[in-house]
């Protein structure tokens, strides 16, 4: 494997990072009411390091190898794996410089130690990892924030461009930040196929358009379009200011879950809010091709889509037994039951990890069924992450093969999905999918218990499961009430890289891994 290609293309994705970083340091001059020290301290700064690293790597190594070969797969692979490591260190530069937590100037004014700094650096990276790989966890908390006060909003008092900036990293990792390198510079970067099929969800990617330029296109295009619809929503319709409006329409198309407040979607404790932004949840975990096909060919050509109905079913299914569980239990009615069930089965089927009630104290049932959703996720092709809906049809099938062979020994079987046949170059992808992502749960919840021997074994299990997910807040003592800031630093490292595993499809990051690979 050449380093050159790699680093090239790294050095491509860190400069259009820039962008957003640089435009949300111009809004802070309306948002901060001019407050030009901190402006340039959380985002000039950072944007001017950021934007100079990539433009260093581009004409450092952008004749350092054959230009004519392009880049390999596995060089496109590895630089999508390394180049998010890169831009999420990039970004959490705000919180770390800006204030959110412990930074170098914490340190020149004497408030701070050198590992509280160095702390606070590890809570950026959490913070940055946990919105770009669109989990929705948080580090901000009393503890570990120098702005917050005990008792008092903690994420609600941070600076307000931080808060975009929080948002924005939700929904630029929600289709990724290799998509938005290819919408921009499709032109000049290599390996443009191949980067992509490795950051976006799902086993694989179909072409939208003639070139792969025009099919970044359309997603971020039908992205934005769902994205400003439900900002216009939420602040025509709701009590939401502009600002919630806007930033709660990020998170949620990026199936992100960040919110402007600690209490989240409780805060606002609003019907109107809830059903507007389930619809839109519902939306995320759709493949974003259909949205295609639904402009091109109508909605009904888009509902043949198996997947599609199988995703629309288990949302079905597990809101009925999450309905069922809270009306039995007697603490809610048939109608309320009815609410916070279909508000909650969307936000953890699509893995946006909002919550609008603290469903850790529901029965056993609820938070089973919340687990198996954890697990499901949504559609491939969706913000969403968990295993996909296609891999499991694709296992079942798999299964249903296998029993028939042993019925009917000479029977001649294909997978199919939606008519055609599944190639076996395919059905084998998803089987090592499904046997690694088995495998890093295993091991993530073994070194969480390792790591944080007080917790309870459902805290445990279903803060692996929450990571390897994105989905954000887990069960137990990391419910949706409570922040991760209670972590020790062994077990926010290990959370950190299961979201990477998870945000990637775990096989991205694991050719990095191959000694193999890097043989040229």
């Amino acid at each position: 494997m050449r380093a050159a290609p790699i680093l090239h293309l790294m050095g491509w994705t860190l400069t259009v990072v820039s962008l957003p970083l640089f435009a949300v340091g111009l809004s802070a001059i309306g948002l901060e009411d001019g407050d030009f020290t901190f402006i340039l301290q959380a985002f000039i700064g950072p944007t001017v390091v950021s934007a100079a690293t990539g433009i260093l790597l581009i004409r450092t190594f952008n004749h350092r190898y054959d230009q004519e070969d392009g880049v390999r797969d596995r060089e496109a692979v590895t630089a999508v794996a390394l180049g998010w490591l890169v831009v999420i260190f990039f970004g959490g530069m705000p919180y770390w410089f800006g204030g959110t937590f412990n930074g170098p100037l914490h340190f020149v004014e004497g408030s701070a130690g050198f590992w509280d700094v160095a702390l606070g650096l590890l809570h950026s990276w959490f913070e940055s990892m946990s919105g770009f790989t669109t989990t929705g966890a948080t580090m901000i908390d009393p503890e570990t924030s120098p702005i917050c006060v005990v008792g008092e909003d903690c994420i609600a008092s941070q600076k307000r461009s931080i808060l975009l900036w929080r948002s924005l990293t939700q929904w630029l990792g929600g289709m990724g930040v290799i998509m938005l390198s290819i919408l921009i510079l499709g032109r000049w970067i290599g390996g443009g196929l191949s980067a992509a099929t490795a950051e976006l969800t799902g086993p694989s990617l179909s072409r939208l358009g003639p070139k792969l330029q025009h099919t970044a296109q359309i997603l971020w295009g039908i992205y934005l379009l769902l994205t400003i619809l439900e900002w216009i929503l939420l602040f025509v319709l709701t009590e939401m200011d502009w600002f919630d409006s806007l930033n709660h329409a990020f998170t949620t198309m990026a199936s992100g879950g960040f919110s402007t407040h600690d209490a989240g979607i409780m805060h606002f404790d609003s019907v109107k809010i809830e059903l507007i932004i389930t619809v839109f949840m519902i939306l995320t975990g759709v493949n974003y091709s259909l949205f295609h096909i639904s402009f091109r060919g109508g909605v009904k050509e888009a509902l043949k889509d198996e997947e599609l109905r199988i995703y629309l079913g288990v949302l079905f299914l597990a809101w009925l037994g999450m309905v069922f569980s809270l009306s039995s239990k007697g603490d809610h009615g048939l109608l309320e039951s009815a609410r916070y069930a279909m508000f909650q089965t969307a936000s953890i089927g699509t893995s946006t990890g909002y919550a609008s009630a603290d469903y850790a104290v529901w029965p056993s049932l609820s938070l089973l069924i919340l687990l198996f959703l954890m697990i499901v996720g949504a559609s491939a092709g969706s913000t969403s992450g968990g295993l996909k809906i296609l891999r499991l049809k694709i296992a079942y099938e798999i299964v249903r093969q296998e029993i028939g062979r042993i019925v009917q020994p000479r029977s001649v079987r294909s997978i199919r999905m939606n008519g055609e046949v599944v190639p076996l170059s395919k059905v084998q992808v998803v089987l090592g999918m499904l046997s690694a992502w088995a495998v890093s749960a295993v091991v993530g919840t073994t070194l969480i218990a390792i790591f944080e021997p007080n917790l309870d074994l459902e805290s445990v299990l279903s803060l692996s499961l929450s990571c390897l997910g994105n989905t954000g807040p887990a069960l137990g003592t990391y419910g949706p009430t409570a922040t991760w800031a209670s972590m020790n630093a062994p077990t926010m490292l290990i959370t950190t890289l299961m979201m990477w595993l998870g945000r990637l499809e775990i096989l991205t990051v694991l050719v990095v891994f191959n000694p193999r690979a890097w043989r040229l």
